[in-house]
């Protein structure tokens, strides 16, 4: 028969364990203590609203509209937009320290700078769709991606990427109101 002192020696580990692990399952968001002061992160998002024009033979992809969203790592914020060829006046704005922090930690805690830049494909019989493009510069290490949105291409598009892109729409989105 084992003593019960193994028993309650045991036992600590286990509890400690449980008690660590529990408010890290339970938290749904990325935890900002990821950010470093030191890390220096520049963020080129770009949105492009694409339509496929064909004219006998040729065809090509024309962007109807395009969005750029540039973020300093100070939080300042440059966005641009383009319209049917003709390019709106330049907004400079800041973001909030707590927006900036979490889009970094978003971007160095969940490997974004490690995914590989490959290309994602685009249906043939799209006409209309969204391309999107992240530039991220974390610490002189650069990574662009470019994606379609789902319904434009049969390939996989990572959550992560969702991620970023639903946390940078947010931001576009208060430019463009």
């Amino acid at each position: 028969m084992v003593k019960p002192v193994y028993f309650v020696l045991g036992a600590i580990p286990v509890i400690v364990a449980i008690l660590l692990a529990v408010p890290l399952v339970t938290k749904n968001e990325i935890p900002v203590s990821a950010t470093n002061s030191f890390d220096k992160v520049e963020i080129e998002y770009t949105k492009h609203q694409l339509k496929k024009i064909t004219n006998g033979i040729a065809e090509r992809t024309g962007a109807e509209k395009t969005e750029i969203l540039i973020i300093k790592n100070d939080g300042e914020t440059k966005y641009t937009i383009t319209e049917q060829g003709y390019p709106q006046p330049t907004i400079k704005s800041k973001i909030d320290e707590k927006t900036l922090n979490k889009i970094k930690a978003l971007i160095k805690e969940t490997g974004f700078i490690s995914i590989d830049p490959n290309s994602f494909e685009v249906f043939q019989n799209v006409t209309d769709f969204q391309k999107s493009s992240v530039k991220v510069t974390l610490n002189g290490r650069v990574n662009q991606i470019h994606w379609p949105e789902s319904s434009a291409t049969p390939d996989f598009v990572p959550p992560i990427i969702s991620m970023v892109e639903t946390e940078l729409d947010k931001i576009m989105s208060e430019f463009s109101e």
